[in-house]
């Protein structure tokens, strides 16, 4: 479930950077409105369309008790979130025996699997598994994090901000206290030593500080291939009924041997029945379920398009150039851009319905009229009106902030290094000590491939001529001809790269040495940056300010949220560990319904439906397998409520028992980046039945077989030592 956030890239702030206890009675309460609200009719829109994304902060005890007639105490929460991890700084993972072994998906450990790789080998192909503990490889720079401490800094941070005037001056004190927070803990006992982290919950209606133990010694086990772990490639991503065997195994290592922990989730291989609560923890990356309508809206109409359009056209150029390259990394590039592409076109099939939208502004009614009812301050109550005004100045200023920014993927080095120079020029000018600080930035680009490169920028021409215009004096600049015939994107971009002297070491140096240099050069992308840097630096700074002015009403937002539903509705995802709950159950599709879960045999019959084609080829170890594989249980749905970064997130029962390991979700759960609708909206995860088939008739993987059913024989010589 990886995927490529853009809208960083586009028009918020990481681009514009580039220029300069128990339940209370209330919250009780809540929990049962919410539910009412939400689950009386699903056309109609209500709280819990943000979700069911809970923190351990607040463990949702009493809507489990309500919902699923189960009673979780405060250890069966501290044992979930214990035996739960973060892997990297992009996916979850979880303990799955007493010996540090750590389960997530194949999609997960690639990058991992690639590290490890030695000369010879090809795990892409072949999968890997160490049949011994020494055979583990460790994995360099790789590390895992467990939840070990939460406090609330919620009153210290808030307290901060109201005290200071400017949005800017929030936005300053509240890091500030970010730093002040970190530093006092770093001290602390039972802090001391721990990786710190601030978490921002409600947009700023809450504030928590999180203590990892982080463990860095972590070593391959287990990977299968990558035609099983992405069975179906990018086809059958956010499909279902599924086939792919997305799982992988780590092991945990302490003082150089298998760390021993009594925090792990035991494996059931029985599986699960229709309607059975399920239980998923991990670190779900982001979501946007409080945006306003208005702000949805500018999504549709603007962002998202422009993001979709930006990940179409940068994949075609590398697939284009890996035709002939052929390089793993580029090929793993070319899989986050169209699992992106299809995971923004999902959502922005869900912006435009309609219906979706209708139950956003059901709950933004719902919301202000019970906001009204507490008796709230006046200028809170007027946050959605701010909101909307925001809005509509950054609808404004999209197109310069947006299509003319510098940046590699979006326009290539060459373009942005132009943009560079020009920036580069004014200070030369104007400000010569500023230029001398800068000169550092005044590096002739080593454009690796001139392919690319032009691919890159006709990309960016093709983009900015639909976005700003044929009569745009940018797209004129760069598409006429002495002749007066315009060029097509792809012919600009050849005779921009081809004419430019940017790639000349000695023209670049004789530019930043002569005052005003830049701004006369006749160079091509010189005079095309000239035009729209300007732009782009008006726009940007602009929808800068009103970004910080933003992300304060959006805070604003979140603490009205907080005091009108307290912790009943959880907060937007930040990849911070949350637990959500569903239930296994099937939904209808495209004329029929789908099974609860698949089987290996559907697994050979969608293999021999395409003739053992790409992607749905097997390894010839997989060609012939024995009867009893094919009837085992291989993949299956339920309601739960997933998004990027809960890829590797465990599967669990009552029994805190692991029965599944989540890797994706359906097309229709799509739009779950701003709503949460559980008609047909499903998760789809690995079978823990089927990950121990797998391994116990395809790889004769009996060391991990064993330690994972707890069946480990007697004097073998794999055995792994319990003993503390």
């Amino acid at each position: 479930m990886h995927r490529i956030n853009l809208r960083s890239t586009l028009l918020t702030a990481a681009l514009i950077a580039n220029l300069v206890g128990p339940l209370s009675a209330q919250t009780t309460q809540s929990y049962s409105a919410a539910a009412s609200a939400d689950q009386s009719d699903s056309a109609i829109g209500g709280p819990l369309d943000l979700g069911k994304m809970w923190t351990f902060d607040s463990p949702p005890k009493d809507y489990f008790t309500k919902t699923y007639n189960f009673k979780p105490d405060e250890k069966w929460f501290d044992e979930a979130r214990l035996a739960s991890l973060r892997f990297a700084d992009y996916c979850s993972a979880s303990f799955v025996s007493a010996n540090g072994l750590v389960m997530t998906n194949h999609h997960c450990a690639r990058e991992s699997g690639t590290g490890v790789t030695r000369k010879g080998e090809d795990l892409n192909a072949t999968g890997f598994y160490a049949k011994t503990l020494t055979e583990e490889r460790k994995v360099d720079g790789l590390f895992v994090d467990q939840l070990v401490k939460i406090d609330d800094i919620t009153k210290r941070v808030q307290d901060a901000m109201n005290v200071a005037g400017s949005e800017q001056a929030q936005l300053q004190a509240r890091e500030q206290a970010f730093t002040t927070i970190k530093q006092e803990y770093g001290s602390k006992e039972g802090w001391q030593g721990l990786e710190l982290q601030t978490i921002t919950f409600y947009d700023g209606g809450r504030y928590a500080l999180y203590g990892f133990k982080r463990y860095t010694d972590v070593r391959l086990v287990f990977m299968p291939e990558l035609q099983l772990g992405f069975f179906g490639g990018d086809y059958d991503n956010f499909t279902y009924p599924r086939y792919a065997l997305d799982c992988s195994f780590f092991r945990v290592y302490d003082n150089g041997k298998p760390l021993q922990t009594t925090h792990f989730f035991k494996f059931n291989t029985n599986g699960v029945r229709d309607g059975e609560p399920i239980f998923v923890i991990g670190n779900p990356g982001h979501t946007e379920r409080l945006k306003t309508v208005a702000e949805l809206e500018f999504d549709r109409d603007l962002q998202t398009p422009a993001t979709i359009q930006l990940l179409r056209n940068r994949s075609a150029a590398l697939k284009s150039y890996n035709a002939t390259a052929k390089n793993d990394s580029i090929l793993n590039e070319i899989f986050s851009y169209d699992n992106s592409l299809k995971a923004y076109g999902g959502q922005l099939a869900g912006l435009r319905d309609a219906s979706l939208l209708a139950r956003k502004a059901t709950f933004e009614r719902q919301f202000q009229s019970a906001a009204k009812a507490k008796n709230l301050p006046t200028d809170q109550l007027k946050t959605w009106d701010d909101l909307a005004a925001n809005t509509a100045q950054l609808r404004s200023l999209f197109r310069d902030a947006n299509y003319l920014a510098p940046s590699e993927r979006m326009m290539g080095e060459l373009l942005t290094f132009a943009n560079v120079l020009t920036q580069y020029g004014e200070l030369l000018t104007s400000r010569p000590q500023d230029a001398e600080n800068a000169r550092s930035l005044v590096v002739t680009p080593n454009v690796k491939s001139a392919v690319l490169e032009e691919a890159y920028l006709a990309a960016h021409l093709a983009e900015a001529q639909i976005g700003l215009g044929n009569d745009d004096p940018y797209i004129k600049a760069a598409f006429e001809t002495a002749s007066g015939k315009n060029r097509t994107p792809k012919e600009a971009a050849a005779y921009l790269v081809k004419t430019t002297k940017l790639k000349d070491p000695a023209f670049v140096k004789e530019l930043a040495t002569r005052p005003g240099a830049i701004a006369a050069s006749n160079d091509p992308l010189l005079a095309l940056a000239r035009i729209g840097f300007p732009r782009y630096v008006t726009s940007a700074r602009q929808a800068r300010q009103i970004s910080q002015r933003q992300e304060v009403l959006r805070g604003q937002l979140g603490r009205m949220l907080y005091d009108v539903y307290g912790s009943a509705v959880p907060p937007d995802a930040t990849f911070s560990l949350r637990i959500n709950d569903g239930v296994v159950q099937s939904y209808d599709y495209n004329g029929t319904k789908a099974p609860i879960l698949t089987t290996f045999a559907g697994l050979y019959d969608r293999n021999y439906s395409f003739a053992d084609k790409a992607p749905w080829n097997l390894p010839a170890r997989w060609k012939n397998p024995p009867a009893e594989l094919l009837k085992q249980p291989m993949c299956f749905i339920s309601t739960n409520d997933i998004i990027g970064g809960n890829s590797g997130s465990p599967m669990i029962n009552k029994n805190r028992e692991a029965v599944g390991l989540a890797f994706d979700g359906n097309m229709e759960s799509l739009p779950g980046e701003f709503i949460f609708v559980p008609d047909a909206n499903r998760t789809i995860s690995v079978h823990t039945g089927g990950i121990v088939a797998a391994m116990r008739y395809i790889y004769k993987a009996d060391r991990i077989v064993s330690e994972l059913t707890g069946t480990i024989p007697t004097g073998s010589a794999n055995k792994i030592s319990t003993k503390k």
